[in-house]
């Protein structure tokens, strides 16, 4: 009996041992019932109906590891090693036979501690808007009566719907810790899909606005430490880019040097600007960029800036934000029907039969805000004339061999061959299409690198007439490089560049986005490096 009593006493305070220090320290602790059982359906985990406070929580403590502190510890081996090539972290030369190993790695370089979880999941306001986009956040506002000054910046729309966030959930008698459909409520089915797209998260299949939400709902954190992450290394990358610019090196560029810069790191150039203008100009964005309010100041002309880089860095975003759609517009006005129709290919859009022109470009205005991703006929669209021979004798099919093979071929022809090729291994699915996703999983880094750069003038020129954009007579050839990156990127991101949208589409869902940022900030750098000497020379001979 004393055995059986001390055993007793031994299981109590066991379990008073458990739920002390695990349940005081739980984010979901002070969550209500409702929002108990909405996590344990949105993660799948079966409960008892009806079920007691305390058994809803031990089911979500027993499951919280998997869905929210560790949920890397479910990847397989492929996940893992991708997060960390990501994240530039070597694998461990055992650690492709050991998923232990990989485990370890990721979880030294995972984005936050559990502590910080928890902390997170102890107040969402605080982080779960961040992912919307500003027309969800102005939707949200106007919806639940939430004044917003004019102009309705981002940072500013952000602050308002937190600060009103309880007052909404209130009003609508909603709760606010794991928060319930009422705050998708302005979402329509597309936004959640677009949402889940937007962040490479496949959407439930079959679908229901419920199943959509609970999704969104279920990843909204992780996607929000990727698009962090991935915001840091942008700031970090544009700081690099313009630290490099000296006064005496933006004195030093020509006319065409400053502009080239402007086109690479998305500075809008009102038309008619004079080279003083223009070195203003750049010289107000590396303030803006580094928190220099003394070279800010000499650039009042364009506007001050504040001494706090995040801030400023916010600026710069709201301001390409405003000007990236009705850039994209007037790029569209001069693109053709078949480059219209490829655009909305691209993005798996339906093109109505009989659509005219106008009605095309409408629908590609439409879904502007959307980057092209995955693998179809058009990823061969930037492809070097050497990629697409490469592309066409690696299939093994005796007419893509005979295409890359053909004397006289021009780029066109190959690149109608390769399109050809895998539509129709697209179609036949099966080990063809593995066979060709498999090739452009491998060759893509190599294909991609500086796009552009080795094409002939004739290659540059017959690519922008497939835009039916005019090339201007006498164009030197960095300039036909130039306009075809433009349209290139147009073309591939929508208005998701140069705004911050893109930094949330840089996930698994957007191959070689990141890479694509890169590329644009680090004209900056690139540019000042290899030109250092020769415009030290040049004032040199000024001076």
């Amino acid at each position: 009996m004393r055995i059986s009593a001390a055993l007793f006493s031994l299981a109590v305070v066991a379990d008073v041992a458990f739920a002390s220090s695990w349940f005081s320290n739980a984010a979901y602790n002070k969550w209500h019932e409702t929002e108990l059982e909405r996590w344990l359906s949105d993660h799948d985990v079966p409960y008892p109906t009806p079920a007691d406070r305390k058994q809803l929580e031990k089911l979500v403590s027993e499951n919280w590891d998997t869905w929210v502190s560790t949920p890397y510890k479910n990847w397989d081996s492929a996940q893992l090693s991708e997060y960390l090539k990501q994240k530039g972290v070597e694998t461990k030369q055992s650690a492709g036979a050991n998923k232990d190993a990989l485990v370890n790695q990721v979880q030294g370089a995972w984005y936050e501690s559990e502590d910080k979880a928890q902390t997170a999941w102890g107040s969402v306001k605080d982080w779960i808007l961040d992912t919307w986009t500003d027309s969800q956040l102005k939707a949200f506002c106007d919806y639940h009566g939430i004044p917003v000054p004019q102009p309705r910046k981002r940072d500013t729309l952000l602050q308002k719907a937190r600060s009103a966030y309880d007052t909404a959930a209130e009003k609508a008698g909603e709760t606010v810790s794991y928060p319930g459909n009422w705050l998708y409520h302005t979402w329509t089915e597309s936004d959640l899909k677009e949402w889940l797209d937007t962040h490479g998260i496949p959407a439930p299949q079959p679908t229901t606005r419920d199943k959509l939400i609970a999704t969104v709902r279920r990843n909204s954190r992780l996607a929000y430490l990727r698009a962090q992450e991935q915001k840091a290394k942008a700031e970090s990358s544009a700081q690099a880019a313009y630290a490099s610019l000296t006064d005496k090196l933006i004195d030093a560029w020509s006319e065409s040097q400053l502009k080239e810069f402007c086109d690479k790191n998305g500075i809008n150039v009102p038309q008619g600007t004079k080279v003083n203008q223009l070195r203003a100009l750049v010289r107000k964005h590396r303030a803006e960029i580094l928190g220099d309010t003394v070279s800010a100041s000499a650039a009042s002309a364009y506007g001050a800036a504040t001494s706090n880089v995040a801030e400023n860095a916010g600026r710069a975003t709201d301001a390409a934000s405003q000007t990236a759609s009705d850039a994209f517009n007037k790029v569209v006005d001069t693109w053709s029907e078949s480059r219209l129709k490829a655009y909305l290919d691209a993005r798996g859009v339906p093109v109505p039969q009989a659509s005219k022109v106008d009605e095309l470009r409408a629908l590609v205005r439409k879904h502007s805000h959307k980057a092209a991703s995955g693998w179809t006929v058009w990823t061969f669209d930037d492809y070097t004339y050497e990629n697409l021979k490469n592309y066409l004798a690696s299939t093994g099919n005796d007419a893509a061999k005979k295409a890359s093979e053909k004397a006289g071929a021009t780029r066109e022809d190959l690149l109608k061959a390769a399109q050809e090729y895998y539509a129709s291994a697209s179609a036949a699915g099966g080990a063809s299409y593995a066979s060709v996703t498999s090739y452009l999983a491998s060759a893509t880094d190599s294909a991609k690198a500086n796009t552009f750069d080795t094409w002939s003038e004739s290659e540059l020129k017959a690519y922008l007439d497939s835009y039916g954009v005019p090339v201007p007579q006498g164009s030197k050839i960095n300039e036909l490089r130039a306009l075809a990156r433009r349209q290139h990127t147009y073309f591939k991101y929508g208005t998701s560049t140069p705004s911050e949208t893109i930094l949330a589409r840089l996930g698994e869902g957007v191959k070689g986005g990141w890479d694509w940022v890169l590329n644009q900030l680090n004209m900056g750098a690139d540019t000042a490096k290899g030109k250092a000497q020769q415009a030290k020379e040049q004032v040199h001979k000024e001076l």
